[in-house]
C-alpha cells in the first residue's frame, strides 16, 4: 500500500514538472517574466518532489518581480518636450494630478522623482539639461546620481548638442545604457505640410529630420547610435514602439516585468505582451503548494474571500490595461461622452455588479465553465488547482479584449484628428 502511494506521489511530481515546463515553453525568452536557469530550478525541484524548494523559488521570482526598482533619467534642454515626454510614460495628462509641469523655464539645477501612478517602483526622473548647467559632463553624471538610473533617454526637439553627445559618453564609458529621442516630429511634419501642401512627403521629412541629428554625430566624428523619432502627444506612432521594445529587451528580466506593466497601451503588440506577462505571474503563483492539491474540488463553489480576491485581482488587470474606472473617467471627459457609454463598449467593469438575472457567485462559475470549454483544464492529470486561478486568466483575456477596443477607438480619433 505504502509502495502505492509513494508512485502515486512521483506520479503527481512529475505531472507537476511536466506541465511547468510545457507551459513556458510558449513564451520566447524575452516575454518571460522570470530567468530561464530559474525556471530549470523550479522543474528539477518538482520532479524531485521538493514542492518547498520550488515554492520558496516561485515566492522568491514573484517578488522580485513586485519589489524591483527601475529608475528612469529623462534629460535635455528645457523646451525639448521631457516633462510632456514623462507624462506620456506614466499614462498622464498634462492636467492630471501629479503631472510634471509642462513649459516652465528650466532655473533649477536638481532632478526631480515622479513616481508611476500604479506601478510605484517605477519612476522617472527629470535631470537638467547638460547645456543649462556648468558642470562638465563627468561632474554632471555624479551630481545628478548617475548610479540610480537603470537606463538614460536624452531628448531634444531640434538636433542633439556636442554637449549632449559628451554625456552619451561619459554614460556609455560608465557602462550604462542610453538612448537619443528626437521629439515634436508631429509638429515639424505639420508645419511642413502648411507651407509645401502640394510637395509635402511625409517619409522624407521623416529622413530630413533624421539626417539633420545625424550631422551633429559625424561633425564630432563618433559614429551614429539610433535616434528614435516620437510624438509625444501620439505615441503608438513613428519610433515609440521600436523604442519601448528596444529598452525592454536591454534590461535584466524582473525589471522588464514591471516596466512592461508600466507602459501605456501604445499598440496591439504591447497589450499582447502585457497579457502573456500577467498570464505567467497568475500560473506561477497557482504553482505555490498551499494552493495545489491531489484532490479536485467537487463544486465550483467561491467563498467570499475568493470573490475578493478575483475582484481585487481584476482591478489591478483593469489598471494595468488603462481599463480602469480613473482611465475611463478622463477619456469620457476628453471625447465628451458619459463614462457610462464607454463602459458599455467593455466587458470588465460590469464583471462584479449584480443583477436580477444572476447573482456574482452563478456569474463566476458561468465564467469558470466558459473558460475550460474554450481552453479546456490546463494542467496535467493529477494536477489540480483552485477555481480561481482560472478566473484570473478568464479576467486577463476579459481586459485584453477591452484594452484593444479602447486602443481602436483612440486610433481611430486620432486618425480624425490628424485628417
Amino acid at each position: 500500500m505504502g509502495q502505492l502511494f509513494s508512485s502515486s506521489k512521483d506520479e503527481h511530481y512529475k505531472d507537476l514538472a511536466s506541465s511547468f515546463a510545457e507551459y513556458f515553453k510558449n513564451f520566447k525568452t524575452g516575454n518571460k517574466i522570470i530567468p530561464q536557469e530559474t525556471i530549470a530550478s523550479i522543474e528539477l525541484s518538482l520532479t524531485q518532489g521538493n514542492i518547498q524548494g520550488a515554492n520558496s523559488s516561485i515566492t522568491d521570482a514573484l517578488k522580485k518581480n513586485d519589489s524591483s526598482p527601475l529608475n528612469v533619467a529623462v534629460t535635455g534642454e528645457s523646451g525639448a518636450g521631457k516633462s510632456t515626454l514623462i507624462n506620456a510614460l506614466r499614462g498622464l495628462g498634462h492636467e492630471d494630478e501629479d503631472a510634471a509641469e509642462i513649459g516652465v523655464v528650466e532655473t533649477t539645477m536638481k532632478r526631480h522623482p515622479y513616481k508611476h501612478p500604479n506601478i510605484p517602483n517605477v519612476v522617472f526622473w527629470d535631470l537638467p539639461g547638460i547645456g543649462t548647467t556648468n558642470f562638465p559632463p563627468k561632474d554632471y553624471l555624479e551630481k545628478m546620481k548617475f548610479h540610480e538610473y537603470d537606463f538614460f533617454i536624452i531628448v531634444s526637439a531640434t538636433r542633439f548638442k556636442k554637449n549632449d553627445i559628451d554625456l552619451a559618453k561619459a554614460i556609455s564609458m560608465m557602462k550604462k545604457d542610453f538612448y537619443f529621442v528626437r521629439t515634436k516630429v508631429d509638429s515639424d511634419l505639420n508645419n511642413e505640410k502648411e507651407f509645401k501642401p502640394h510637395t509635402f512627403n511625409r517619409e522624407k521629412v521623416l529622413q530630413q529630420i533624421l539626417n539633420s541629428c545625424v550631422k551633429t554625430f559625424q561633425e564630432n566624428n563618433i559614429d551614429e547610435p539610433p535616434i528614435f523619432l516620437i510624438s509625444n502627444k501620439n505615441l503608438s506612432d513613428y519610433d515609440f514602439p521600436i523604442l519601448m521594445d528596444k529598452v525592454m529587451n536591454a534590461l535584466p528580466v524582473y525589471k522588464r516585468h514591471i516596466f512592461m506593466l508600466s507602459l501605456p497601451n501604445i499598440t496591439g503588440t504591447a497589450i499582447e505582451r502585457k497579457r502573456q506577462f500577467l498570464m505567467q505571474r497568475i500560473w506561477l503563483e497557482a504553482f505555490t503548494t498551499d494552493l495545489l492539491s491531489t484532490i479536485p474540488s467537487l463544486a465550483h463553489l467561491f467563498m467570499d474571500s475568493d470573490v475578493e480576491n478575483l475582484e481585487k485581482s481584476l482591478n489591478f488587470y483593469r489598471t494595468v490595461f488603462g481599463v480602469d474606472d480613473a482611465s475611463l473617467q478622463s477619456l469620457a471627459k476628453d471625447w465628451q461622452m458619459s463614462v457610462d457609454q464607454l463602459k458599455a463598449k467593455m466587458k470588465s467593469p460590469n464583471v462584479f455588479k449584480t443583477t436580477k438575472k444572476e447573482t456574482v457567485q452563478e456569474r463566476l462559475s458561468r465564467y469558470y465553465e466558459e473558460f475550460c470549454l474554450a481552453n479546456g483544464h490546463l494542467f496535467n492529470k493529477n494536477v489540480y488547482v483552485k477555481e480561481l486561478y482560472y478566473l484570473k486568466l478568464y479576467f486577463v483575456d476579459m481586459v485584453t479584449d477591452d484594452a484593444n477596443a479602447l486602443l481602436k477607438e483612440i486610433c481611430s480619433r486620432n486618425n480624425l484628428v490628424s485628417d
